[in-house]
């Protein structure tokens, strides 16, 4: 095959690109849809609850790398890494990564908590406990703390986020 079709299928192995944009659309549509899944009331109920508040905090993780991408790509950066542009010492001076920056420093934040939440992830325990407990330091009412609501919560602010992100930079 000839011309951009041409690479732009063998470099999806066959598929289409798909823009920063629409992957994070594409990731926190799929969390979205794993969060609404019911938990089955049987034996397998805490394991499955866990995978589902567990499956969806992963795709968050995707989506912020996504993020990532769709807010810099007029930076043609190399790295996207949210570890390394959010937490590191090392990072890009692009007005959105410092705005990112600060919500991910603010535990607060629906960003802060997540970030918590992705380090819980990554750990031997996992971010879903037995009885869901929310980020360290979070401390919650009636002794519990809902990660898949609080899941939920973080996403509508970050919709609201990404919004004002990506019209920042539309205008570059």
């Amino acid at each position: 095959m000839e011309g951009k079709l041409g690479r732009l299928l063998m470099a999806g192995r066959g598929q289409a690109q798909v823009t920063p944009r629409a992957r994070t659309n594409q990731l926190l549509y799929q969390m979205e849809l794993l969060l609404a899944t019911p938990v089955r009331d049987d034996e397998h109920q805490d394991a499955h609850r866990r995978a589902c508040e567990e499956g969806a905090l992963a795709l968050f993780g995707l989506a912020l790398d996504a993020l990532l991408r769709d807010v810099s790509e007029h930076a043609h950066l190399v790295e996207h890494d949210w570890h390394t542009m959010l937490v590191g010492d090392r990072y890009p001076d692009i007005a959105e990564v410092r705005r990112l920056r600060e919500l991910a420093n603010d535990r607060d934040s629906w960003l802060g908590r997540l970030i918590s939440y992705l380090d819980a992830l990554e750990s031997d325990g996992g971010a879903s406990q037995g009885t869901s407990v929310g980020p360290p330091g979070v401390i919650a009412v009636g002794g519990r703390r809902d990660l898949r609501q609080d899941l939920r919560d973080c996403l509508t602010m970050a919709k609201a986020e990404i919004a004002t992100l990506r019209q920042t930079s539309e205008e570059w």
